[in-house]
């Protein structure tokens, strides 16, 4: 960070703004980022051919990840990307009609199915949840999640993050009613983060790995073995009702499966485009692709998958986040399984391939 004229409180904020585009994108919050246009932006297209499957987008997402790995070379269809600033947008545009697919984290679903929205969940990832984090400041008093009784917490409300504090609490022994919940996007409580107007921040990748980086942050406790670490890729049911689309929407998902594989053997490089993409440093990016972003596999769309987002679902009504339970199963379309392993398959690890690497550099 290059010096300015002195403003203590709000240099290392401003330092740690991401691009707006990039608000919600790993989760998806209840609300928008910015209060304004919800996205949709019209961002070209790819491929040739009569077909046109018409795909909702994040900055840095898909399109970024399917040309860097050079899946989008040889599509036999047409691709028109849609660019939106988070996952609530997306899906309300698959809602209208306006778009066939989208990649959405584990949360916008649950919202957009409890507000009776026209989805069907087709594909899935499994990451490590370890960019799921509470982070407190390193020089903060408390060491374990049962220190957080009475202490004030940004989140952003509806978000992945939500979820995973509300967990966390609950194996700690809490509520949300033991602790003090500051409701606040990213940017927002970033900022009160760094001014320590909150104890406690629960977020997600990138921004854990740019406050870990940036803004003197340490990891209080993570997501590992209270959320899912889930990601999927929703479909308009009129989409899969067309034999041609649904077929383009099989080979879109194939691709994105090999740019998955691609991210994890060739972590630098896609840290590099998609710091070039989003604007984050790139030593921030590269952070966030080991410790959480390069670790997806696709998995199959399981019962096992299909009863945790159902825990989710259940956890929003319970705390009346959304106005009613229902049942997840039904805004699911199997179909594109095959011979995907089980979605509790173990996330991709950069530890255990460098341990490989190691044995064999030694000639074992």
């Amino acid at each position: 960070m290059r010096s300015r004229r002195p403003v203590p409180a709000l240099a290392p904020a401003a330092a740690l703004l991401l691009p707006l585009a990039l608000l919600l994108t790993a989760c998806g919050g209840a609300s928008r980022a910015d209060g304004g246009s919800a996205g949709g932006k019209g961002s070209g297209s790819d491929g040739k051919g009569s077909l046109t499957l018409r795909v909702g987008d994040q900055k840095g997402g898909s399109e970024a990840v399917l040309r860097a790995a050079g899946e989008l070379d040889d599509l036999p269809y047409r691709i028109e990307w849609s660019t939106f600033t988070s996952g609530p947008p997306l899906l309300e545009a698959l809602n209208a009609g306006a778009v066939d697919i989208g990649g959405v984290g584990n949360t916008p679903p649950v919202f957009a199915a409890a507000a009776q929205q026209k989805l069907k969940v087709i594909a899935a990832t499994h990451s490590s949840s370890a960019g799921e984090s509470i982070l407190v400041k390193k020089d903060s008093p408390l060491k374990r999640p049962a220190q957080l009784k009475g202490k004030t917490i940004a989140v952003a409300q509806g978000s992945s993050a939500n979820y995973q504090l509300v967990a966390s609490l609950k194996k700690a022994g809490l509520t949300t009613k033991d602790v003090k919940l500051s409701y606040l996007q990213p940017a927002d409580a970033l900022a009160a983060f760094t001014r320590g107007r909150v104890d406690a921040w629960a977020v997600w990748d990138p921004y854990t790995s740019q406050a870990l980086d940036q803004a003197d942050a340490r990891v209080l406790t993570t997501g590992k073995g209270v959320v899912n670490g889930l990601a999927f890729q929703v479909a308009a049911p009129a989409a899969l009702e067309d034999k041609k689309k649904a077929k383009a929407l099989k080979d879109y998902n194939e691709r994105l499966r090999r740019a998955q594989a691609w991210v994890f053997k060739h972590p630098q490089r896609w840290a590099e485009a998609w710091s070039k993409e989003t604007g984050l440093p790139e030593k921030v990016a590269l952070d966030a692709v080991r410790r959480t972003r390069g670790t997806a596999v696709p998995v199959a769309v399981d019962k096992a998958a299909v009863a945790s987002e159902q825990r989710i679902v259940d956890t929003f009504a319970d705390i009346k986040l959304i106005p009613r339970s229902y049942d997840f199963k039904e805004y699911v379309d199997t179909r594109f399984n095959g011979d995907l392993p089980p979605s509790s398959t173990a996330p991709r690890s950069y530890e255990s391939q460098e341990s490989q690497e190691s044995h064999e550099g030694k000639g074992h």
